[in-house]
């Protein structure tokens, strides 16, 4: 019997190293799942911002990936839980085998006490023929009392064993539902996940073909400025050299003598007028009214759009209400007053010498082609050429025979 006893001990100490497994095993749950909620905080953040699409996307690949690792977990959780289920099988069984022999070896002496009645040990003692033989058999009796208290101690323990295996093996089919509820729960939100992150790779390859179309149009409309001031440039500069010309052929009439041997002193007939210099120079630099007030909306230069694809801006966006007055920064001639591309309503105005400012995104021109502009002059009203953008003025400046260049340079700080 103390042989019997000893094979359930390993087993319930086997049973207890289970739980601090399953324990290790939920910890790592937690930190996954702590870790899935600061993605998911992180992608609230993204959705409530102005941010890169690929950023989103990486955002859901590793929300997927830790709720797979969860998934992964539970999984071992499950086997675990199932591990120690079939220890607990096992224990209970061999606990309700060793507790029937128990009670049937305490039943038998049971039944013999009964039998010999309650004076049976104080005739085996009276009987002895000695006092040797009396101590003998008092020991002998001793033991067996002893031995009969072990028995009614191993069964009372056996008994309270099997009830506490039948509370864990309640708990540990809880313990295998819950899992399965929750196992359920992540593999359906992995697949929303991944559904997710197909709509919002499909999202992302749509809004680059639109992006990428956009950056086209826009290359268009720019080249189409660019060969428009080209144009404007050859005539000024053919002017520039008739006048030139003109001018040099009157000075050499001048000074030939004529038939009568007196000299030419004017011809003024065939003199040609030189364009006028240019209205904005370099002491202005720094101090230009701004054509609008209003705020920055995207600066002069390169600059990566959030889909990874690179724009260059000629001029600024100045975002300001629609209807907003856009006023000359200098006098000049409008050369241009037309809708032009991705431009929008635009107003040229020639400066001279080369020197150019645009005015785009009107929403109405106030003046036409060929006018004369003094500085501060009302040239046309703030409206929205991209439908993406709120309203603004696009506003470039141009110098030296149409290089574009940075206007907040030129513009009075604010």
């Amino acid at each position: 019997m103390a042989v019997a006893l000893l094979l359930v001990l390993p087993a319930a100490s086997g049973a207890q190293a289970t739980p601090s497994r399953m324990a290790a095993q939920r910890a790592e749950l937690d930190r996954i799942r702590r870790e899935r909620a600061a993605l998911q905080q992180r992608m609230q953040e993204l959705q409530g911002t102005v941010h890169d699409l690929s950023e989103e996307k990486r955002n859901l690949a590793q929300q997927a990936d830790a709720t797979s690792r969860a998934v992964k977990a539970l999984d071992d959780q499950l086997v675990g839980i199932e591990e120690e289920v079939l220890d607990a099988t096992g224990n209970l069984a061999t606990a309700q085998d060793e507790l029937v022999v128990k009670r049937s070896v305490l039943q038998r002496r049971l039944r013999d006490v009964y039998k010999r009645g309650p004076l049976y040990n104080l005739e085996v003692l009276l009987s002895a023929e000695s006092f040797g033989g009396l101590v003998a058999r008092y020991k002998v009796l001793h033991m067996l009392t002893l031995r009969d208290r072990s028995l009614v101690g191993s069964v009372e323990r056996l008994r309270d064993r099997i009830a506490q295996q039948r509370t864990q093996m309640v708990r540990l089919q809880d313990e295998i539902e819950r899992s399965k509820q929750e196992k359920a729960l992540e593999e359906d939100r992995l697949r929303g996940l991944e559904a997710q992150r197909g709509r919002s790779i499909s999202i992302a390859v749509q809004q680059t073909q639109v992006v990428r179309s956009r950056l086209a149009a826009i290359e268009r409309t720019e080249s189409r400025v660019r060969g428009v001031i080209a144009g404007l440039e050859d005539v000024r500069r053919r002017l520039e050299a008739t006048a030139a010309a003109a001018s040099a052929a009157a000075a050499r009439r001048a000074s030939t003598p004529s038939a009568a041997g007196s000299r030419v002193t004017s011809a003024p007939a065939a003199r040609a007028t030189a364009p006028a210099a240019s209205t904005i120079r370099t002491a202005d630099f720094g101090t230009l009214n701004w054509p609008v007030d209003g705020t920055i909306l995207y600066r002069f230069g390169r600059t990566v759009t959030p889909e990874n694809t690179t724009l260059r801006w000629n001029g600024v966006g100045i975002q300001a209400a629609r209807g907003t007055p856009v006023k000359a920064i200098a006098a000049g001639e409008v050369v241009v007053s037309e809708n032009i591309g991705t431009y929008g309503m635009t107003v040229i105005v020639q400066h001279g010498a080369g020197d150019y400012s645009v005015y785009g995104s009107l929403a109405a021109a106030s003046v036409a082609k060929g006018a004369r502009v003094q500085k501060g002059q009302v040239l046309g009203e703030v409206g929205t050429a991209d439908p993406d953008m709120p309203p603004h003025l696009h506003f470039e400046i141009r110098r030296s025979r149409g290089t574009a260049v940075d206007p907040l340079d030129w513009l009075r700080g604010k």
